[in-house]
This record gives C-alpha cells, sequence and structure tokens, in this order.
C-alpha cells in the first residue's frame, strides 16, 4: 500500500491481551491534569509527525523501539513506542524516569509488550 501525504498516522496504547486494559492508559490518567495535557499534547506531536521525531523529543532504543521523552520540570516521563502496520503507533509502555540512563527493567517490559503486540496484531488495526 502506498501512503499519501495526507494520511493520517494513529496513536493506540497497547492493551494486555490477558486482562483487556491498557497500563499506558493508566498511567496517564494518574498524572496531574497539567501533566496528562502535557503528555497528550507530545503523543499527538508523535502523531503528526508519522512517528519520527529528532532528539530532544525521542530517541532510538533498540530495534524499533524509539522512546518518546517528556518532561514537565523535575518529572520525567517516558513512553516505548513503534510504528506498525497500517499507519498505527503503538505506545507500548509508560514510566516516570528517575535515573540517569533508562533502567533495563523498564526497556524489558517493552520489549515484551512489543512481542505480544506484534503477535496479535488485531488489537491494533
Amino acid at each position: 500500500m502506498i501512503y499519501t501525504e495526507n494520511s493520517q498516522y494513529i496513536v493506540k496504547f497497547y492493551i494486555n491481551t490477558g486482562s483487556g486494559t491498557s497500563p499506558v492508559s493508566a498511567f496517564i490518567e494518574g498524572l496531574s491534569i497539567n501533566h496528562q495535557a502535557k503528555v497528550l499534547k507530545y503523543i499527538d506531536f508523535l502523531r503528526q509527525h508519522q512517528g519520527v521525531l529528532d532528539e530532544p523529543y525521542s530517541k532510538h532504543i533498540k530495534g524499533k523501539l524509539r522512546e518518546l521523552r517528556v518532561d514537565f520540570g523535575r518529572n520525567n516521563y517516558r513512553f516505548f513506542y513503534f510504528t506498525f502496520i497500517r499507519q498505527t503507533i503503538v505506545v507500548l509502555h509508560a514510566f516516570s524516569k528517575r535515573t540517569p540512563r533508562t533502567p533495563l527493567s523498564e526497556i524489558k517490559i517493552a520489549e515484551e509488550r512489543y512481542q505480544n503486540a506484534i503477535n496479535h496484531p488485531s488489537y491494533y488495526v
């Protein structure tokens, strides 16, 4: 399929196939209203730019995994995502970053969710 310039990307949050819940949605809902607004603004910015943002907004992590960076004062939020079929950006994992380096345990969660997402494409298309 060839995509035109006018094609719209969409953003979907990871869904746990066992429980049917979205841990990313729950994370965002747990933030203050101001923080939620900024996070959603950055996610929409990511969508508008077809999943491709340069640093400092986004960073390549590993393979197809990328990290969206949202900083709000001393609060640093990170969202792992990848671009999926049919112009879909899937946000896999979200966490509050408290250390200079991204913890490997957070990357591992994103990698596991990535595998789950590509094995269950019907949740995202």
